[in-house]
């Protein structure tokens, strides 16, 4: 048989055995094959993101063939506050898993642990503020981000139920971050799994039998949020698990919640960003297209979130590799991991700039059946993914100097991307050679191509003439 497809077989039979039989042990990140590190780190993230985003297209093709698509368009307009709520998760979840990571790797046993305990009390002071936030002023953000008198009915009815589940929400992502990070990557995709397979069943469920629209589709995760957080809590009250919560432990640490907070800032701040650009979005296809158009930009970032949360998987698992590794100072493994999570996440980039390029009537057709919602819809497919293929490299890299403790860089190579070329762009491109709603799709590859050479030449500045790889000296700060 060929080499490499007995080197693929290998890896794919190692992570159904590791499966089937235990978890990984801390240890393993800073001995085992890389590859089947990977693998075995990688592929119950990419199964478990890659099953949140394709529940929530699920629910917009549910939404959109039994409500309509006016329903489509509210739903779209939730995406930025969704994006506000899930940044102050994403602080608190990516940076304590990171720092716990690292923790491990330097046997520092005591700081990991008041790493969990600290930051299952953050995610629940967070999640109550957003939550009282977001309903006094829910109408009012609502129409600050594009909603009309035919929407706005739609996007309250979801958040309304979204907003009771944002507690369950922060603690159930949060140690789900932890609970990989720490060992168990196969556990933290099957809870995952659990919670989408509730959520699918339920959804045509509440849909088009009880006829409860698109609240429906708002319980239905809710539903879903509420098992997953049982079994996490569940996971980490367990005294016989290396990492649980201890005496002591939920007491707030300056130290620690400064980490966190400095390691989480890029998810932070790239979440931001999102919901502003979102939001920019929103009322830049408001103008140009109507509620039709911001509807079709709903079904568009439902693609390229299933893009992207694949890659993020790639990022995860590459994160408690390269957090170890670079904690035990083996920076020969730090670097094998980064350029196979390169190669990976650019691999998948790849494929869905082809698809969207080869396909994109097809992929709004699943949405809905209305014609000129598609026409719209497949046309901003195929303009605003024309330069995904190299998001991959902008998404691995920012991702990777997070992973090893730097996250200043990550932060500026996320707000690249988002805030210094993608907004001006977004606000520019309309108004050349009255552009309109095409100069609103032709900015996300303008961006994502000047992000990508951007990106490009830190890396190799830091690889270069930090030498990350090879200098010793180049440690956590």
């Amino acid at each position: 048989m060929n080499t490499k497809f007995e080197f693929f077989f290998g890896l794919l039979r190692d992570f159904m055995k590791s499966v089937m039989t235990k978890e990984n042990t801390a240890k393993e990140l800073g001995t085992a094959n890389i590859g089947r590190l990977l693998i075995q780190y990688s592929l119950p993230a990419i199964i478990a993101t890659a099953a949140s985003s394709i529940y929530n297209i699920v629910d917009r093709i549910f939404i959109g063939q039994g409500v309509g698509p006016y329903a489509i368009s509210g739903l779209a307009l939730t995406l930025p506050l969704m994006n506000i709520f899930a940044a102050f998760g994403a602080v608190i979840g990516v940076g304590s898993s990171t720092m716990v990571s690292i923790y491990l790797g330097q046997r520092n046993d005591e700081d990991a642990v008041h790493t969990l305990g600290n930051a299952f009390v953050l995610n629940i002071i967070l999640s109550i503020i957003t939550s009282v936030f977001g309903y006094i002023f829910l109408d009012d953000i609502l129409m600050s981000m594009g909603a009309s008198e035919m929407t706005l009915p739609y996007a309250r009815e979801f958040m309304e139920i979204a907003l009771i589940g944002n507690l369950l929400i922060h603690i159930y992502l949060g140690l789900n971050h932890i609970m990989r990070a720490s060992g168990f990557p196969q556990k933290s995709m099957y809870i995952t799994l659990t919670t989408v397979a509730i959520n699918i069943t339920l959804a045509p469920i509440y849909i088009f039998v009880f006829h409860w629209g698109i609240r429906g589709a708002a319980l239905a995760t809710l539903c879903g949020q509420i098992v997953g957080t049982i079994i996490v809590l569940h996971h980490f009250m367990n005294h016989e698990k290396p990492l649980h919560f201890a005496p002591g432990c939920f007491k707030l640490k300056g130290k620690i919640i400064s980490n966190i907070f400095m390691i989480g800032l890029p998810n932070f701040v790239m979440l931001l960003l999102a919901s502003m650009v979102a939001v920019i979005m929103n009322r830049s296809l408001g103008k140009y297209g109507g509620d039709f158009a911001i509807g079709a930009f709903g079904i568009i970032n439902s693609l390229l979130n299933l893009i992207a949360m694949i890659v993020a998987g790639f990022t995860q698992g590459m994160q408690p590799i390269a957090g170890f590794n670079f904690g035990a100072r083996n920076l020969d493994r730090v670097k094998q991991v980064f350029k196979l999570t390169l190669v990976c996440g650019s691999s998948v980039t790849i494929f869905g700039f082809l698809v969207s390029e080869l396909f994109p009537r097809f992929i709004s057709s699943l949405f809905t059946t209305d014609e000129q919602l598609i026409e719209l819809a497949a046309l901003g497919l195929r303009i605003a993914l024309a330069a995904f293929a190299i998001v991959g490299i902008q998404m691995v890299t920012s991702n990777f100097f997070q992973s090893i403790g730097r996250p200043k860089i990550s932060l500026i190579l996320t707000m690249l991307r988002q805030l210094i070329f993608l907004i001006p762009t977004m606000l520019i491109l309309p108004h050349i050679g009255n552009l309109g709603l095409t100069g609103v799709w032709l900015s996300m590859p303008v961006s994502d191509t000047l992000a990508a050479l951007a990106t490009i030449g830190t890396l190799i500045y830091f690889v270069k003439v930090k030498k990350i790889f090879t200098n010793y000296e180049y440690k956590l700060k």
